[in-house]
């Protein structure tokens, strides 16, 4: 296949590489000419990297780069282009021209296709004469390492053309999923549970930056915190995007931004690009407060269930009855630490809350009260260290401060699959692959368990009374008929009376 490549920026020039790497010929085009070669000069240092590390022979390589074609006009003439992608700047009216100009020079058999990661496909197609050839192709940064691109078909794109990419795409060594043209496509949609939930976490001052982003990566398994991953993409582009996908999708509660966030990025606390986010860049990242010491202090667990069988199991040296001196444990799920004191009249100094997801990991959740005791705070938090590596203590919420990330996570994603906007398998593809979580979120919820997930978001939503923990008809329509989260809906065909 011929493909041109419009645009060598960052992501044009990766778009040339995995391109010309999977046997295509590519040629290069930019508005700035000597952009060109230095994008060719780039790809080609890269080549020389891959052949020292053994990667590819010097003939690969020098195969590579004979693929690579520079274009002196990004409107050269080309009756031989079979695919066009454009990189370029992400404006509307910037890429309504490029592609304008484009169909008076290419052949009405070019496909076009745009890496926009933010406009709507349908609105860039509706000013070409022909919006039916044109079609998203979202690739990720870096594009030969993030083996993943959206196809997203406009509402005028031909019905073949999605299938066509796609078989391209995956022809190339990268996996393709369709998604439907909507607000952040499919991956920066999903990408919201967890920022807007460590926002929301943050509003209620459950916890400090450093101290929930520890949480999130040691009891959820994520790879960096929500608030390091704003301080590496930049919080004035995540807030862009959250603005975006939450005013397209009419202000859906479930994506509400934070109020927090236009201040912070006034004050220019924009992440590693400035120096100051949520962390200091010059200083690094604090270290680890050390779990208290252990004492001999005499424990006792509130309840009956597996939860509490479970804390049970993390603790045994705990008593079989309640002591008047004794530090009482309670494991919450979805609900506080106070409705637990109130409702089994325990007492209120020397009552905390477990997060039961923290058991099986190096670190252990203790959710305090504004009535908690700070000795025994410390004797709670140093029994519950002896057998983890670190302890972190939280304000009291519900749910507690992993709990809300993961019902985040898997509730966003489980209304994009009841819009219809992606198959399950999609989203969980997807985003494994963009976003490095340890599992698709749906998968996710399926392994906490369907209806323990809902269990969970019918507490939250009943104790915070905020819309945006209301359960999702997805979830509550399979936890209802036994089904994992990862079930398709019933296809219904098209015309179907």
């Amino acid at each position: 296949m011929r493909i041109r490549v419009i645009g060598t920026g960052v992501m044009g020039r990766g778009i040339a590489q995995w391109a010309a790497t999977a046997g295509h010929t590519v040629e290069l085009a930019d508005a700035r000419r000597e952009a060109v070669g230095e994008a060719i000069d780039f790809v080609g240092q890269l080549l020389d990297r891959a052949v020292a590390k053994g990667r590819m022979t010097e003939a690969e390589a020098g195969a590579v780069r004979a693929r690579l074609v520079p274009l002196d006009s990004v409107t050269a003439p080309g009756d031989d282009v079979d695919l066009v992608i454009e990189a370029v700047r992400e404006d509307l009216e910037t890429k309504a021209e490029l592609f304008a100009a484009l169909e008076a020079v290419l052949p009405p058999t070019t496909i076009f296709a745009t890496n926009t990661s933010s406009l709507p496909v349908t609105r860039i197609a509706a000013t070409l004469a022909d919006p039916s050839r044109l079609a998203g192709l979202h690739f990720f940064n870096p594009v030969p390492l993030m083996k993943i691109v959206e196809v997203v078909p406009g509402a005028a794109t031909r019905p073949e053309l999605p299938d066509v990419l796609a078989e391209l795409v995956r022809e190339s060594g990268h996996r393709a999923v369709v998604v439907a043209d909507t607000p952040g496509f499919l991956v920066n949609h999903a990408g919201r549970g967890l920022v807007t939930e460590a926002f929301a976490l943050l509003e209620d001052s459950v916890a400090e930056p450093v101290v929930l982003d520890r949480i999130a990566r040691d009891v959820l398994g994520l790879r960096m915190g929500p608030f390091e991953l704003m301080d590496l993409t930049g919080l004035d582009v995540t807030a862009a995007v959250i603005d975006s996908i939450w005013t397209g999708f009419r202000h859906s509660d479930r994506l509400r931004p934070s109020f927090l966030t236009p201040n912070r990025v006034a004050a220019g606390l924009l992440g590693r690009k400035t120096g100051r986010g949520f962390y200091d860049h010059d200083a690094g990242p604090p270290p680890d407060e050390p779990a208290p010491a252990d004492t001999d202090c005499p424990l006792w667990i509130d309840g009956a269930g597996p939860d509490a069988d479970a804390l049970r199991a993390a603790l045994p040296r705990t008593l079989p009855h309640r002591t008047p001196e004794a530090v009482v444990l309670v494991p919450t799920w979805g609900t506080t630490v106070s409705a637990a004191i109130a409702a089994r009249g325990l007492p209120a100094t020397r009552t905390f809350g477990v997060d039961p997801l923290s058991l099986p990991t190096r670190r252990r959740v203790l959710a305090v009260t504004p009535a908690s005791d700070p000795e025994a705070v410390r004797a709670a938090a140093g029994a519950l260290a002896v057998h983890a590596d670190a302890v972190s203590v939280v304000r009291d919420t519900p749910g507690s401060a992993a709990q809300r990330l993961l019902a985040s996570i898997v509730s966003v994603a489980a209304s994009i699959a009841e819009r219809s906007l992606a198959t399950p398998e999609d989203i969980d593809q997807a985003v494994t692959a963009a976003l490095g979580y340890p599992a698709g979120p749906l998968a996710w919820g399926d392994r906490v368990g369907v209806t323990r997930m809902l269990e969970l978001q019918e507490s939250l939503h009943a104790s915070t009374g905020d819309p945006r923990y209301r359960p999702t008809r997805w979830l509550r329509e399979r936890a209802e008929l036994g089904l994992p989260l990862t079930t398709p809906a019933y296809p219904l065909q098209k015309g179907t009376p």
